[in-house]
């Protein structure tokens, strides 16, 4: 198949200072190497570092800056190199047309062991980031607020038929995030006492797959404001506001999902973990953390390819789907 040597343009939307304004912005399409797929962009799911990038919150954006770091929901549109096209990630064969799911565009080239034996590429240190990174050739990449990207083939993953483009978009951040780390720590067993700490995009997607688990969840928040949406519409056991109603809940659950993407104190929340629980921080917070007891605080950062493609066949099994709103 070989590869196409030349360079497409494609616009998209760029924040081009700590504003974070959008603006249209054209620019060159990298050239499809070997094992790289040239894709459309159908839809995409907005997550709170881009938010943080856009902005400089901190301190390392390459402006102008297109965001979109891993919820791209494209077409794909050609494929160049792999001569058996099945041996590539999702067998597609011939020129055949297929939505596909974007994670968080590694383009990771099994450097290392999470990359060829671990299945969990997105921990590489060689990682070359969605956007606001650069090629190895020095020209800077760009994230999935446009109209054309080209990717890496293992940064591409299966969809299930039958599942929304624009449904799956936010799968791909706030569903990952959240189902990774509850793989991979073995909190699946039914009727385990799970709490999500903040009720936005990642912690409403926390609550309907901790809930498929068969898990009793609580949700924690620092106002009462989303109270009758957390118990009405997601049928949540519990909700605490943090302020004033967490002592009835001292030593009662197993892991907390934290989805607050801002420096909050972790302390208050340790207290309502049982010996050996799990705090599980999923928001992006530049401060040292600093805790005393036998309880766990850990990180996590999205999840592999892999985890990504069962997180999907799970949300179809369980008829799983995000509270979006579209916007054209």
């Amino acid at each position: 198949m070989g590869t196409l040597e030349t360079e497409r343009t494609t616009v998209g939307w760029a924040a081009r200072d700590p504003s974070g304004v959008l603006s249209p912005y054209t620019y060159n399409v990298r050239n499809t190497g070997a094992e790289d797929v040239y894709i459309k962009v159908l839809c995409c799911g907005l997550c709170h570092p881009d938010i943080h990038q856009a902005k400089n919150d901190l301190g390392m954006s390459r402006y102008p800056i297109l965001p979109i770091l891993h919820t791209v929901m494209p077409r794909l549109l050609a494929f160049y190199g792999c001569e058996n096209w099945s041996s590539c990630r999702g067998g597609i064969r011939g020129n055949e047309v297929q939505v596909r799911g974007e994670t968080w565009g590694r383009d990771c080239r099994g450097c290392c062991g999470g990359c060829t034996q671990s299945d969990l590429e997105q921990y590489c240190s060689k990682k070359i980031w969605n956007y606001n990174d650069v090629y190895t050739d020095g020209k800077p990449k760009q994230g999935g607020f446009a109209g054309e990207i080209v990717v890496h083939q293992k940064c591409v993953v299966k969809i299930p038929e039958g599942l929304e483009s624009e449904q799956v978009a936010p799968l791909l951040c706030a569903g990952i995030t959240v189902y990774s780390p509850l793989r991979h720590f073995a909190l699946t067993a039914s009727s385990l006492r799970g709490g999500i700490l903040g009720l936005g995009g990642v912690g409403h997607m926390g609550v309907k797959i901790a809930q498929a688990m068969g898990h009793h969840v609580t949700v924690i928040s620092s106002s009462a404001k989303k109270k009758d949406e957390a118990l009405e519409h997601l049928g949540v056991e519990a909700y605490l506001v943090s302020s004033y109603e967490m002592k009835s809940a001292i030593d009662s659950l197993d892991y907390i999902i934290d989805a607050v993407p801002v420096v909050h104190p972790l302390e208050p929340y340790i207290s309502l973990l049982k010996l050996d629980g799990k705090l599980i921080i999923t928001g992006v917070i530049n401060a040292p953390l600093q805790f005393m007891r036998r309880k766990s605080i850990t990180g996590t950062f999205t999840g592999s390819t892999k985890e990504t493609e069962e997180m999907l066949e799970f949300c179809k099994e369980k008829g799983l789907t995000s509270q979006i709103e579209v916007v054209k």
